[in-house]
């Protein structure tokens, strides 16, 4: 899964020149009136194409200036932007780019043709297909899906949100433009294609696609197989197994035929064809467990079998291995792995509501709720509903006006107990696992911290596993594929600009078959340093940095000099006021910026650098603080002030201060005396710091509609209400609390 808590934020779309104080008139009645709308929209796209202007992220210019020019019926341009947009996507693919929007190719040249549709759209379909790159093949039901409830549902809430007006914005229009031509064109593509693609499958597989395998317990799993029709004997096997029910699944088990091997993908239970109840998380490891064993059993399998896929799919890896290693799973490759409990649905212990639309996204159905899931004024109204009505956050649903069982049952488990821990590899658990292991995540991946669990508690528990971990400056989605150039407004160094995916292949081919090692793999830890245009490799996560840099807080300052008095800095924060700005503890949508967020926060601010450093690793601290509640949820964010004074975010932690020592239980603060918070659970990073650049940290008391609100009352925070609020948090810092960096000089 692809975890955005920016889904219950307001949603940014990349704006180019001066877009967001441009207005184009646009009448009301074809926000209510199709024919209208219809006759309307090719005269829009004409207005923004010339305001539409090219910006630093070159993917997201070419997406949307593909669609506005499809829009306007100009299709030779089209073909054009499709061409300018593969060969910058070839940079970082080159495999892949080849069938980057296909679909939209395939349909705007047959609409170039002077021929009636359904004798041009089969022959510009094949022309397609011959200019397609053998490797990208397997994708080609990817481009051409249609999904007609989503895209519909996703039209009208934005024409909803446009009625009554005569302008539209440029980024309305825009997205108007990307939404009406994908719900227009999609339905009528994808109904074209479908003989055709069918015609490939022939040629090419030998599917199986409706196989129902019975586990130990009695319940049921959905499989798909997909062997290379050409290539006879057993194979070995690549297995996904997923809670995400869509065309995907089928794309992912062609793949690995295209590759040489036989493809397997299964689902959660309760998904697609099996007839159980859906549970995330509590079957998965068993169950995957039992499709290994049964995989392993088949005529077509050689005995070899290799697990990859990222978020949900990275904790099923896990969860597989939880009891030992089945002799037929040679290796895995978990990318942006989550780890139920301890980074979602909450984040050391404190429980983040992105997640609670997630929910009803993949249990509504047998395959995925994207209509609910895509519906972000919904979750929006329910988590401002929540906030500004003070009420328990264990009313969440109540508030949605839809049960919710699930997350209820979650919030039933605050620690990181019994409950979470049975259902991934924990502590001993670890020693077991015996198979070489190929982990990915990034620097501003969400589920960081969740990938980095899993690494450090192997090797803890396995000194000398074979596993082997890449990281760099990616995001949730592009750790697991290929990342995109410019992220959040960071343009990524060229040396990080690689395919995850290829690179996953290639230890397959290492593992299974017998094929060098993948060359990025110089060492056990591989770590792309952000402003150098450099890979390091070091054999563990110590060997990052020579040297660390402690700060001490001071009013306003951080100090490399421990105090010589005794003081303390006052801070507070009242909870009950739902007119201040929020906190904000995430990974931002903008990574440099001229401001940052101090809400319910204390800034220090650090001398400027003597020198270039690069800091490397995880940030931790020790804060020794009095406080006057039992309780109280802390955000602690990471910043580099540049010397021409813009911020970029390095870091950041948010936790509960009562379960600083252990997530397994807790331990409430003991008001007006001195306690002891440590944190590490952070998100590393490695980037070089430039001479006369300042370290910021801003610790808050967080408090936003998105995260459970803690009272500090000591009671389970899921059942405070605004009335516990009482009087506001006050703190008390001392000043040898510090935050420490490591570095490498």
């Amino acid at each position: 899964m692809i975890f955005k808590r920016s889904i219950l934020l307001p949603a940014l779309l990349c704006l180019y020149g001066s877009a967001v104080a441009q207005s184009i008139p646009f009448p009301r009645e074809a926000t209510t009136q199709p024919g209208i709308l219809a006759q309307e929209m090719p005269a829009l796209a004409a207005k923004v194409l010339p305001r539409l202007q090219p910006g630093p992220d070159t993917w997201a210019y070419l997406q949307q200036l593909l669609m506005v020019q499809l829009t306007a019926r100009q299709y030779a341009a089209a073909l054009h932007t499709i061409q300018q947009y593969r060969a910058a996507y070839a940079k970082s693919d080159p495999e892949k780019a080849a069938i980057r929007f296909i679909q939209y190719e395939t349909y705007a040249n047959a609409m170039l043709r002077k021929q009636p549709m359904d004798k041009a759209f089969p022959e510009s379909f094949r022309a397609s297909l011959a200019r397609l790159h053998a490797a990208s093949r397997y994708a080609l039901d990817n481009w051409y899906t249609d999904d007609s409830a989503s895209l519909a549902a996703d039209l009208q809430r934005q024409l909803a949100q446009q009625a009554g007006q005569d302008s539209i914005t440029l980024p309305d229009a825009i997205q108007l433009c990307q939404r009406y031509t994908a719900w227009q064109l999609m339905p009528r593509i994808a109904a074209m294609a479908a003989p055709l693609l069918q015609q490939v499958d022939r040629q090419q597989y030998l599917i199986r696609d409706s196989l129902l395998i019975r586990t130990r317990d009695g319940a049921s799993v959905s499989v798909m197989v997909v062997r290379p029709r050409h290539q006879q004997g057993p194979l070995p096997v690549i297995f996904f197994f997923t809670i995400y029910t869509d065309e995907v699944n089928l794309t992912i088990a062609k793949e690995a035929a295209d590759k040489g091997y036989v493809g397997v993908v299964a689902n959660t239970r309760g998904k697609r064809l099996s007839p159980d109840i859906t549970e995330p998380y509590e079957h998965d490891g068993n169950d995957a467990r039992d499709v290994i064993d049964w995989i392993s059993r088949q005529s077509w399998c050689n005995g070899s079998i290799g697990m990859y896929g990222g978020s949900y799919v990275g904790f099923t890896q896990w969860a597989a291995i939880k009891h030992g290693v089945p002799p037929a799973l040679k290796t895995i490759v978990p990318s942006a792995a989550v780890v139920p409990g301890y980074d979602v649905p909450k984040e050391n212990n404190v429980f983040m509501s992105f997640v609670y639309p997630w929910v009803p996204y993949v249990t509504n159905n047998k395959f995925l709720d994207n209509v609910t899931y895509n519906d972000r004024g919904r979750w929006n109204n329910m988590q401002f509903n929540w906030y500004h009505s003070g009420a328990a956050y264990q009313t969440l649903d109540s508030m949605d006006g839809t049960p919710n069982p699930i997350f209820r049952r979650w919030l039933s488990h605050p620690a990181y107990d019994a409950y979470w821990q049975s259902m991934t590899a924990y502590k001993e658990d670890f020693s077991r696992i015996n198979i070489p292991i190929l982990s990915t995540t990034g620097y501003f991946d969400g589920a960081q911290i969740g990938a980095m669990y899993y690494f450090r508690e192997h090797l803890r528990y396995r000194p000398n596993a074979e596993h082997y971990l890449v990281i760099g400056p990616y995001d949730h989605l592009g750790c697991q594929h290929v990342p995109a150039p410019y992220l959040n407004g960071y343009t990524l160094d060229s040396v990080a600009r690689i395919s995850i995916h290829q690179l996953i292949y290639q230890w397959f081919d290492y593992i299974l078959k017998g094929a060098p090692k993948p060359a990025l793999l110089k060492d056990r830890i591989n770590y792309q340093v952000m402003g150098t245009n450099q890979w390091k490799h070091v054999s563990s996560l110590r060997q990052m940095n020579n040297d660390t840099l402690t700060f001490y807080l001071a009013p306003q300052r951080l100090l490399q000099q421990p105090p010589t008095d005794t003081a303390f800095l006052p801070q507070q924060a009242d909870l009950s006021d739902r007119n201040s700005e929020f906190t904000g503890n995430y990974i931002l949508s903008s990574l440099i910026d001229s401001s940052i967020n101090t809400a319910n926060g204390l800034m220090f601010v650090s001398e400027p650098l003597p020198a270039d450093i690069t800091i490397n690793g995880s940030f931790l601290g020790q804060l020794q603080v009095i406080p006057n509640k039992k309780d109280v949820d802390l955000g602690i964010d990471l910043y580099e002030q540049t010397p021409d004074g813009r911020y970029f975010q390095l870091s950041y932690f948010l936790g509960r201060a009562s379960y600083a020592a252990s997530l397994e239980k807790r331990q409430l603060l003991t008001p007006g005396n001195i306690n002891t918070i440590s944190f590490s659970n952070t998100r590393m990073i490695s980037k070089q710091l430039s001479k006369g650049s300042r370290l910021v940290v801003v610790i808050n008391i967080n408090q936003n509609p998105f995260e459970q609100v803690n009272y500090g009352t000591g009671k389970d925070v899921s059942e405070e209400t605004m009335t516990d609020a009482d009087e506001p948090v006050k703190l008390l810092w001392r000043n040898d609390s510090y935050v420490r960096i490591g570095i490498t000089h």
